[in-house]
């Protein structure tokens, strides 16, 4: 069965899965709109972080990526 991940662009790397959902293992979605709301939550809490001054950058959408990996 495929599942889904959130991919990061790094520069070192290009993209990868940079979600971890334990101490090494790495968050995948059984489905592209359960990775897509996910994504979404994290640009809006990083976003709100930005504008409290807790970040110096905020994040992209551009920055990722939706992929289905088996």
């Amino acid at each position: 069965m495929s599942k889904y991940e959130v991919q990061h662009y790094t520069l070192c790397d290009g993209w990868v899965n940079t979600w971890h959902c334990g101490d090494d293992e790495l968050e995948q979605f059984n489905t592209y709109n359960d990775a897509h709301d996910a994504l979404n939550a994290f640009l809006e809490d990083t976003m709100e972080s930005f504008k409290a001054g807790d970040l110096a950058e905020p994040y992209y959408r551009d920055d990722f990526r939706i992929v289905r990996v088996k």
